[in-house]
């Protein structure tokens, strides 16, 4: 974890990247900004465009899936006096240097650093640039957060946005699924300034809006046997503990429940796992849960990890200007239509997991890696989301999965890779895979060690599975790549 050398000179860039925003700022310069369309990203674009609209800057905030040729094209034509690339920017320097070298360009990034240019008008946060994990201790909104904090102090009440982001970037990896590094930094920030509260709990997703037997029918993590997927028999269970699911008319979630219901549940859900064999998971049941305690109770922003979620579905459904209007405190009619997002994104991502599992040939196990084809049914926007619930139900745990689905109206596949921890263990790095196969095969990519992504021509698309799964294969062999040292 970030020492404290690490995490001043982490600051240090954060002051540099907010100096020269303010410079553009009070010259009346026109600010573009743009941003990766996850949670991470959405939850960032949100921060930055709140820490402008209050230096009552000239800016506009574009939502990407990727840094390429069409940003270029875009800054070329806007012709502005400062670029801010948040949640995206460290894989694509040489490509911003070939194409824009005179423009003032400001990344503020948490990926692998595939190169180092060198170039006065660049200015870049990132914190593998200082030995931090990019991956675990920070995310791409909790770099933005620490500029705009620099920026201005107030600001910090932008700090639970920022810890939504990193829930999204699932970044709470630490014991009881804690943060750590710079990410408790922003926690420290956010508690102390009353904004979010740490309530240890069960950590089944929903547990401010989804009836509390639809909580357990639904969880995937842990996964039950028994009561996952069987809606009747959580409700079976939950009656014979004496717990109501109603209050009146209305169902009650895992928040209402009081501290002796609670402690019951608990110590069921302990001994019916133990029973299924489930010891791992039965030390993963409590954890920490964080509350932002301005919002309504029993809503999608009360807790963190759903407000993540909300702002993904957004991103990736083609409205991240819900999520960045949310982010920046509308709690009218963009919250309202960001749950009618969320609900379309839920049956898609249903639908596409159906679809997969239908015929054995869209899942394929290779030597070293997993393989699912999205063809051209699977949202490319949607196949990393796909890839992420997939990875955790894999056979094989040591084998990373790659998912790819075609760009809709491009000769291009969008490829989404992710992996366990006990992959990690063994020296697996997606994020140089992602790269190094991409850029073999005519395209881009890059990442983290967990989690990447890439982009090839269609035609190209065989030749970049066999290349990763041989270079999967090397790493599990301990043969080390450039910039397996964090850059």
């Amino acid at each position: 974890m970030a020492d404290q050398t690490q995490i001043a000179l982490f600051l240090s860039a954060a002051d540099k990247a907010a100096k020269m925003i303010l410079e553009t700022v009070q010259q009346d310069g026109f600010i573009d900004c743009f941003s990766h369309l996850d949670a991470d990203g959405v939850a960032a674009a949100g921060v930055i465009s709140k820490a402008l609209y209050r230096l009552d800057a000239r800016y506009r905030v574009r939502v990407m899936q990727w840094v390429d040729n069409k940003i270029v094209s875009n800054i070329i034509a806007d012709k502005p006096q400062l670029v801010v690339l948040t949640d995206f920017g460290s894989g694509y320097l040489q490509l911003l240097n070939d194409n824009v070298p005179d423009v003032k360009i400001v990344v503020l990034d948490h990926h692998q650093i595939t190169a180092n240019v060198d170039n006065d008008n660049f200015v870049q946060v990132n914190p593998h640039e200082y030995g931090i994990d990019g991956a675990t201790e920070v995310s791409g909104s909790g770099v933005t957060y620490f500029v705009a904090k620099a920026l201005d102090c107030k600001n910090v009440d932008l700090a639970p946005v920022a810890l939504v982001g990193a829930l999204g970037d699932m970044q709470d990896k630490y014991d009881q699924r804690s943060f750590g590094g710079l990410n408790k930094l922003i926690l420290e920030d956010a508690v102390q300034a009353d904004l979010v509260k740490v309530v240890k709990d069960l950590t089944f997703f929903g547990r401010e809006t989804r009836p509390i037997h639809r909580t357990l029918s639904t969880t995937t993590n842990p996964f039950i046997p028994g009561l996952s997927g069987e809606e009747d028999k959580a409700l079976t269970f939950l009656a014979s503990l004496d717990i109501d699911i109603k209050h009146g008319e209305r169902f009650r979630s895992l928040s209402d429940l009081d501290e002796v219901e609670k402690k019951r549940l608990c110590s069921a859900l302990a001994d019916y796992m133990l029973s299924k064999g489930l010891h791992v998971e039965v030390s993963n049941l409590i954890g920490n849960n964080y509350v932002l305690v301005n919002e309504e109770p029993n809503t999608a922003l009360r807790d963190a990890r759903e407000y993540s979620v909300l702002l993904n579905s957004t991103g990736r459904m083609d409205r991240p200007g819900l999520g960045i209007a949310i982010c920046m405190g509308d709690r009218g009619a963009a919250l309202e239509e960001s749950n009618s997002i969320l609900e379309d994104y839920r049956k898609n991502i249903n639908k596409y997991l159906s679809w997969v599992m239908e015929k054995p040939e869209r899942l394929r196990e290779l030597t070293n890696i997993y393989v699912v084809n999205g063809e051209d049914y699977v949202n490319e926007k949607i196949i990393g989301t796909v890839s992420s619930i997939m990875v955790a139900g894999l056979p094989n745990s040591q084998k990373p999965l790659i998912a790819y689905a075609k760009v809709n109206g491009e000769d291009a596949v969008k490829i989404s890779s992710r992996t366990t921890e006990a992959a990690l263990q063994l020296g697996v790095n997606l994020g140089n895979v992602m790269r190094l196969a991409s850029e073999k095969h005519l395209g881009t990519g890059g990442g983290h060690n967990i989690a990447a992504g890439a982009q090839v021509p269609m035609n190209q698309i065989e030749n970049f599975v066999i290349t990763a799964d041989e270079l999967v294969g090397r790493q599990l062999k301990g043969e080390i790549f450039e910039c397996d040292d964090n850059h």
